[in-house]
Order: C-alpha cells, then sequence, then structure tokens
C-alpha cells in the first residue's frame, strides 16, 4: 500500500449508513481553500470565515445546489490529529447528503482516504509512534471498561513510555559495547562484562514482562475464559444458557450430548466473560466422547476460571473423579470455583455431609463451594458475584502496561531471543563483535516495534555526552 501524504484527503468517520448525525474529515494542505468554495453564510450565501478549534454553523452548496446545514470545525496544523489542516464537517446523516458531500470534495481535488490513513498521517508527522497508533484500533472495537481502559493508557503513551525507557538503556548498552570495539586494541575498560549482563539483564526483564502480559490483554480484548466443566448431566449447559440468558446450548437428559466445546460471551459488571461449555467428564469407551473430555481437560488447563459443576445428587465416587481429574491437569495459579448444582434434590443435612466429603477428599474448602440450581436459577445471582470479584482480583492495576497486539507480541519475543543469544554469548566469553551483532538485531527489532530507528548518530551522541572522550 503506498500513501502519499502531501496531497488533501477526506472521508466519511462515521459507519455507514442513515443516522441523526455524520462526519465527514478533511486532512491535507489544500482542506481549508477546498472547504471554502462550497461553505456558505446561510442569510449572506458569502465565505464562511473559520476560526481555529471552533464550531462555525453554515450551508455547504455545490453547483448552485444546497446540500445541508452543517457545522464545521477547523483544527490548524500541527495541532490536529494528523498534524496536517483537519477540517471535521457534522452534517445529517442522510446517505444521500453523505453521497453529495464526499463528491463535491473530490470533484473540488480531495483524494478518498485509504483505511488508516489518518492515522497513519498522525505517525508520520510524529503525532504518535506505531504503538500508540494500534492502539487506536483497539479503542474502536474495546468491548468493554477494561479494554477501553488499556487502550485509553496505550494511546496516551504509557506502552511508548516504558519501550522508551528500553530503547535508553539500549542505547547505552550499544555504546558501551562499540567503545569496546573502537578501542579494543588500546588499553582502556569502559565497562567490565559484569556491568554489560547487568544491563541486558534489566532490558530483557521488562521484554519478559510485556511478552507475559500478552495473554492478559488477549483475555482483556477478547473475553475472561471461563470453562465449565463436571461430569455428564451435572447441569452444565442448563448454567451456560442461564448466564447467557440464551438458549445457547443443547440440553437433555441422556448422558454424553456435549461433545465437543461451546464458546459465548456476556458481560458482568464492566467484565467480559467467554464461557466455555464442555464434554462432560465421566469414564467412557466412545472414542468420540472420550476426545471430547480430552479436549475439555485441555480447555480447562488455559482458562483463567474454572467452574467445577457437580449434581450433589450423583454418586459421591463420580463427583470425587472428575474433580480429581481437573486438579490434575491444571496449575495452581488457575482458580476453581466449585458449585453444586440442583441443590433442590437433597436435604440440607444430607447436602452438608456431602459436601464435607468432596472437601476431605479433594483437599477443597467446603465453604467455597456454592450451591445453586440451574433450573430455578437459585443462587446464580451470587456465582455472578463470585466470578465477577474472582476476575477482578487477576486484573492488572491501573497503571501496568498490557499488550494484545499480536504484532508487537511476536517483535517483543524476537528481542528476548536476541538478549537470549547475547546473554549466552557473554557467558561463552564470546568477543564484542559477537555482542554488537546480537545487540543491533535488538535495535532493528525496537525500532520495528516504536516505527522509531535508534540511528548510529544516536549512539554517538551518547558516547560523546556520557563518556567525553577526549574531551
Amino acid at each position: 500500500m503506498t500513501f502519499d501524504i502531501t496531497d488533501t484527503i477526506c472521508a466519511l468517520s462515521t459507519p455507514a449508513g442513515t443516522g441523526a448525525i455524520a462526519l465527514v474529515r478533511i486532512s491535507g494542505p489544500e482542506s481549508k481553500r477546498i472547504l471554502s468554495k462550497i461553505f456558505f453564510d446561510k442569510n449572506t450565501l458569502q465565505s464562511k470565515t473559520l476560526k481555529p478549534r471552533t464550531a462555525t454553523f453554515g450551508i455547504l452548496q455545490f453547483r448552485n445546489e444546497i446540500i445541508d446545514e452543517v457545522v464545521v470545525t477547523w483544527f490548524p496544523q500541527p495541532h490536529s490529529y494528523t498534524g496536517q489542516d483537519v477540517i471535521e464537517i457534522s452534517c445529517h446523516g442522510s446517505s444521500y447528503i453523505q453521497r453529495k458531500i464526499m463528491q463535491s470534495l473530490i470533484e473540488l481535488g480531495c483524494r478518498t482516504a485509504l483505511p488508516g490513513e489518518f492515522t497513519m498521517r498522525a505517525f508520520f508527522n510524529g503525532k504518535m509512534d506505531l504503538t500508540q497508533a494500534e492502539s487506536v484500533a483497539n479503542l474502536i472495537s474495546a468491548r468493554n471498561a477494561t479494554a477501553h481502559r488499556v487502550a485509553i493508557s496505550q494511546m496516551k503513551g504509557s506502552f511508548s513510555k516504558r519501550l522508551n525507557m528500553l530503547s535508553e538503556k539500549l542505547v547505552h548498552l550499544l555504546s558501551l559495547v562499540e567503545l569496546e570495539l573502537d578501542f579494543g586494541d588500546e588499553d582502556v575498560e569502559f565497562a567490565d562484562r559484569s556491568q554489560l549482563q547487568q544491563l541486558i539483564s534489566e532490558i530483557d526483564s521488562e521484554t519478559k514482562s510485556l511478552v507475559n502480559s500478552y495473554g492478559m490483554g488477549q483475555a482483556i480484548k477478547n473475553g475472561i475464559p471461563v470453562v465449565i466443566v463436571g461430569h455428564p448431566n451435572a447441569g452444565k449447559s442448563t448454567l451456560l444458557n442461564k448466564l447467557l440468558q440464551e438458549e445457547r446450548a443443547i440440553v437433555s437428559d441422556i448422558p454424553g450430548t456435549t461433545r465437543d466445546a461451546i464458546e459465548d460471551t456476556i458481560t458482568f459488571e464492566n467484565l467480559e466473560f467467554r464461557f466455555i461449555d464442555t464434554a462432560g467428564l465421566r469414564k467412557s469407551t466412545d472414542q468420540i466422547e472420550n476426545l471430547g473430555m480430552e479436549r475439555s481437560l485441555e480447555k480447562a488447563s488455559t482458562a483463567w476460571i474454572v467452574l467445577f459443576l457437580f449434581d450433589c445428587s450423583e454418586n459421591i465416587e463420580n463427583i470425587i473423579h472428575a474433580l480429581q481429574s481437573i486438579q490434575q491437569k491444571i496449575n495452581t495459579t488457575q482458580k476453581i470455583i466449585p458449585i453444586a448444582n440442583k441443590i433442590d434434590l437433597l436435604t440440607d443435612p444430607v447436602l452438608t455431609e456431602k459436601l464435607a466429603t468432596v472437601a476431605n477428599t479433594t483437599g477443597i474448602s467446603q465453604e467455597s463451594v456454592l450451591k445453586i440450581s440451574a433450573k430455578s436459577e437459585s443462587g446464580i445471582p451470587n456465582l455472578i458475584s463470585t466470578l465477577v470479584k474472582t476476575a477482578a482480583a487477576m486484573l492488572p492495576d491501573e497503571d501496568a502496561v498490557v499488550i494484545n497486539n499480536t504484532r508487537q507480541y511476536e517483535l517483543l519475543l524476537k528481542i528476548h531471543q536476541a538478549l537470549s543469544n547475547t546473554q549466552e554469548a557473554m557467558a561463552q566469553a564470546l568477543p564484542s563483535d559477537i555482542l554488537a551483532f546480537e545487540l543491533r538485531r535488538v535495535q532493528t527489532l525496537m525500532g520495528e516495534l516504536t516505527g522509531k530507528v535508534i540511528d548510529p548518530d544516536t549512539i554517538l551522541g551518547n558516547i560523546f555526552k556520557n563518556f567525553c572522550i577526549g574531551k
């Protein structure tokens, strides 16, 4: 895709279709001149004078035809989204009006903007780096409060600041290595290997922290994964339908009805959850059912929260077998919420005794077991409240940097690998030129990540600033 940022572009910024209001944007050096050809005072029909960042009312008229009464705002360069002159036209939402405005702008010299071209111009004009530009798309697609908060934080530069700190440390590290290469024949020591090792470890630790945040970012973006597991006919599909408030899964008295995972999302208290109903866990000779159970355990191993649902009237050995299968599969960082379903089928004393046996055998706390009847929805509000509290405790702090972009994740992984290669080279006491090769690779990858290349002049400047060789 080829971009030309010297011409003037226009685009409809609101979704296609009919609405109360639509917004047309123009960006480029000819924005004001082009608008002056069609924007007039309603009463005098004289060209309207625009004031910076001030909404101005008037009419759009092209070839003696009044298109619409509009409100126009002018954002002069460089104090605009793109860094160029930007004009925003708020018009009525008629599809005809939108087409006529775009047609008139194009005939007067505008070009239809390519996808993402306004944000691309903001990047090229230094209004944001690549990570901030990518956060704009995340902000537009945010489906819950947490995803919105993360996108806003990145757009304001939280991720960029972390990367800038890494870049500064990298420049210092490269300076030390380049000095060692340039003055290796002289009896001058600028930094010993332990100092280099410390700097590399600091950069790598920051990098790994960002890499590890990707899973968190994906959960925030796509919904916190919650897997519903248990033995057949425990009521998993009924519970899923109640949580989603629709008949999403087939409910049947026949054991093993669910053979594959069923997924859907819903938001509770500004947190989006991605619920996954799975095949029941039991001993079976059915090959397809066994495959479904393997997938159930695999889903449970990657979920943030595992809802272990059991029919409290079921044989206690079956309940314990299913719970122990889950406990063996997942790691200690994941949260199992045990749920006793169909509590209306047992008296309180019998239920209490049964839960005590399950708790003593499996090591779970009897008090942690939630008691519900999925069919009558008894206990469902308490389950939802527990889900929200559990998920909220797992979410990052307000000031934490979280990534959810695959391109950023892949580049950070490559940076981590290059830093690991550098540490291995140091451990083997390999020459400085090997270290420099890997560090230059980190330099290149960091430039790909932010769109800001760490050029040789930057490294030279750091050398002279910090070392004052020969003054």
